[in-house]
């Protein structure tokens, strides 16, 4: 959620509502510096605001409960024994999220976890929990199992002499029961025998290989001027489009253009219920925030957590200690009041803590000497205090240093226009006692010094729940309140959704499905350069916090590099286009945009995904609420609104075949989708996009079955429809074809296989690169084919 909870955005707009007409005019017009002092007065007079913010800080608690931990453990431990692993694994990390520091039972939350980790064959993982258990004083009493554990690991890798030696420790230390007798002895015979035959059983699975074949290293040379950039683009400025990218020599597709570390980058919590009054039970749901590095934003497999809260978690002990030291020691006593002001808060928040107070402060008070010209783009383009050394350098470009070149640093994030005076009053509002309500109670914390860089505590501090303050903040802690504004500002036009292939189901079957999931928000000062169009020639893919800006078409010289910034001319029509880009402050001139606005031309969007006539099929049309067929000869009529009725009921009876199939019910899934391709067919268009969707669904059921041709003749349906809606270009043809080259490989279907494998790696290299999971995926699979015997690669 990027605005904070409803129940806050209510608060605010009720209390703006109440205000004295003259103060509300002063509000807005006022200036970030103005609107921070105002703010600070009206939370201090309206105390019923704080309270009612201390309210719903309590139905987002991150503080750890041993009583949580305890049901999660019990939870995992049923999970377990039903032979759920995956699920085991994920509540056995919740509950050692909720562990207090130095309980026994932490160790004990470690080593079950581990359990679970070794029957998913992640070895290694479950050796460095096993460590994690035995440093937290894992009870002597059990220490046979864990050893025992770490053996079968270790032979599992072919460390065969690591095991030879945790073997011997148990015989000469430990008297084992019979029992463990009887796994000791299976081991050291299987030890034996992998001594003599020199081979490993149990390798790691293919996911966790660092190994393999790796893709051809991309061509890279670096932008003297811009950080992160190629050499083929250069930094350009003009009143109407400001800063932006254009190509410096000709560019293929596939070509790396940016490569950027987010500034700063914020994990979107994702869907959970908040605990009302009276909440006894746990939400055992995986969010977001349970399954991807607070930090480096990878997925979790075995999270370490933060010492002080219930909410950090961390793929490794080394990204934990660096949040720590960079933000989290500040964060960690907020979280609370962080989930409930919204990931843009948040955002903000983290941004000056990773800048430092120094130059927070030094930007600030530049922005003070030139807050007018901020506002006007052709005076932002002149350097604005040659005495200043945050002025827009020597080229007159705003963000460059003083030699001219943009760097991805806070310099050039705090150039990033607010658009201050284009937001509404409420809008901004909101924001000033967001920000303000956040320095209160870093004050109320006593974490001022921290936030000022003046001290560094060793030590995580017990998290306190938005606790009421009325104290005056100080000056230094109203800069960092007016640099956070601007930057809840910025973020409207300037955040980044930072996106994440996510697999859809346990992803342990034989074909994957993934879909793109918005995992979190980030500030790239160098991506956000790029302009938008409804018809870029990039593709942004993301590893970690990571951005990778490729050319997704061939890009001249001297023509724009561009950007979409959502809203793209293959899944909506241009009026919709146009108002989804209302937030960015500007009207979309782009190439589809023009072309459709102008030539009057009905939408490409519109016609593929029309109703059709009941009666002869023909396309429907008309504007108003009731639609004629487009056959003069047919003459029918129907009211668009019971049209999309019988569109919203399709919807929710597919909703209801994909939960059979979910529950192992695929016979009746399939059932259910085929009646609704009946229904479907008569009144949408055999182009609609959700036709494809059906065909995509069936070719799921019919995998799920093994019944590879049915699936295959399915999908290929769905990658026609996909492709005259995005292109057979594009990234979703790409991914469709991922799924039938893995339909064709596991049916055997050898030749079609390969040339699909073909294509499909020829689409996501342009969109992805090289290095990714799917492109090694699609080159395992090539390569297991190819090896096999030519009398039968020639029959298939």
């Amino acid at each position: 959620m990027a605005l904070p909870v409803a129940e806050w955005r209510g608060r605010t707009a009720r209390l703006w509502a109440a205000l004295d007409p003259a103060l509300r005019e002063r509000l807005a017009a006022a200036s970030l510096h103005d609107a921070v002092r105002l703010g600070c007065d009206l939370l201090r007079t309206e105390e019923g605001e704080e309270a009612a913010l201390v309210r719903l800080c309590h139905r987002a608690p991150t503080d750890k409960k041993p009583e949580a931990a305890s049901w999660y453990r019990e939870q995992g431990n049923r999970e377990f024994r039903r032979g759920r692993y995956r699920a085991a694994l994920k509540l056995y990390s919740k509950a050692v999220s909720h562990e207090l520091p130095g309980s026994p039972e932490v160790s004990v939350c470690f080593a079950n976890r581990s359990a679970a980790l070794l029957h998913l064959g992640h070895f290694e993982v479950c050796l460095e929990d096993i460590a994690r258990a035995e440093s937290h004083g894992y009870p002597d009493r059990l220490l046979p199992k864990v050893l025992l554990r770490k053996a079968e690991c270790l032979l599992c890798l072919g460390r065969l002499q690591d095991a030879q030696e945790i073997l011997g420790v148990l015989e000469s230390k430990i008297a084992l029961d019979g029992v463990m007798t009887t796994h000791l002895t299976r081991l050291k015979k299987l030890s034996q025998v992998k001594a003599k035959l020199g081979e490993k059983v149990c390798p790691e699975p293919a996911r966790e290989a660092h190994g393999g074949i790796q893709g051809k290293p991309e061509i890279w040379e670096e932008n003297n001027s811009i950080s992160g950039a190629s050499s083929s683009v250069s930094l350009s400025f003009d009143a109407e489009r400001g800063r932006h990218l254009v190509a410096s020599q000709d560019i293929v597709p596939g070509q790396s253009l940016v490569k950027e570390e987010a500034f700063v980058s914020v994990l979107c919590p994702g869907e959970s219920l908040p605990l009302q009054e009276g909440d006894t039970a746990w939400d055992a749901r995986a969010t977001n925030a349970d399954l991807y590095c607070h930090h480096c934003l990878r997925q979790l497999l075995a999270s370490v957590p933060c010492q002080g809260c219930s909410y950090a978690k961390y793929c490794s002990q080394h990204c934990a200690d660096v949040a720590w030291q960079q933000y989290h020691r500040t964060e960690c006593c907020l979280g609370a009041l962080l989930l409930t002001l919204g990931v843009f808060s948040h955002v903000a928040l983290r941004t000056v803590l990773l800048a430092g107070f120094a130059e927070v402060s030094r930007l600030v008070a530049w922005s003070h000497r030139g807050d007018k010209d901020l506002q006007n783009p052709e005076a932002r383009c002149k350097p604005l205090s040659e005495a200043s050394d945050a002025g827009a350098g020597s080229r007159g470009i705003p963000g460059c240093d003083s030699n001219g070149r943009y760097q991805s640093s806070y310099q050039a994030l705090f150039h990033l226009l607010p658009h201050t005076e284009q937001h509404s009053p409420e809008h901004k509002f909101l924001c000033t006692l967001s920000v303000v309500a956040m320095c209160k109670q870093l004050q109320a914390a006593g974490l001022e010094a921290a936030v000022l860089n003046q001290e560094s505590p060793q030590q995580w501090c017990k998290p306190k729940t938005c606790e009421k303050t009325s104290d005056e903040l100080s000056p230094e802690l109203k800069t960092m309140a007016e640099a956070m504004l601007r930057h809840m500002l910025q973020l409207q036009c300037n955040a980044q959704a930072i996106t994440v292939m996510q697999e859809l189901g346990p992803g342990d079957g034989a074909v994957v499905d993934k879909k793109p999931v918005r995992l979190a928000t980030a500030f790239f000062p160098v991506l956000s350069l790029l302009n938008h169009s409804c018809c870029p020639n990039t593709s942004v893919s993301f590893n970690g916090t990571v951005a990778t800006v490729r050319a997704s078409q061939p890009i001249p010289s001297g023509q724009e590099v561009l950007h979409c910034y959502g809203p793209h001319q293959c899944r909506m029509k241009v009026a919709e286009r146009q108002q989804l880009l209302t937030q960015y402050f500007f009207e979309c001139r782009c190439r589809a945009c023009l072309e459709e606005l102008e030539s009057g031309v009905k939408s490409v969007v519109s016609i593929r995904n029309a109703f059709c006539c009941p009666k002869c099929q023909a396309q429907m049309q008309g504007e108003e609420d009731i639609l004629y067929c487009s056959n003069e000869a047919c003459a029918t009529s129907a009211s668009r609104e019971n049209l999309s009725g019988r569109l919203q009921d399709l919807q929710q009876q597919i909703k209801k075949a994909l939960d059979l199939l979910s529950v192992g019910k695929a016979d009746q899934a399939i059932k259910m989708l085929l009646k609704c391709q009946m229904d479907a067919g008569t009144f949408l268009s055999p182009e609609h996009l959700l036709m494809g969707e059906m065909e995509d669904h069936l070719a799921q059921v019919y995998a799920t079955l093994g019944k590879w041709q049915e699936a295959a003749r399915h999908l290929k349906k769905s990658i026609e429809i996909v492709e005259m809606h995005h292109g057979p270009s594009s990234v979703e043809t790409g991914h469709e074809l991922f799924k039938l080259a893995q339909i064709l490989f596991n049916g055997f279907v050898v030749s079609e296989a390969l040339s699909t494998i073909q294509r499909a790696e020829g689409i996501l290299s342009v969109h992805f690169g090289p290095q990714t999971a799917q492109i090694q995926e699609l080159q395992e699979m090539k390569a297991c084919l190819s090896e096999l015997p030519r009398n039968i690669l020639q029959r298939t």
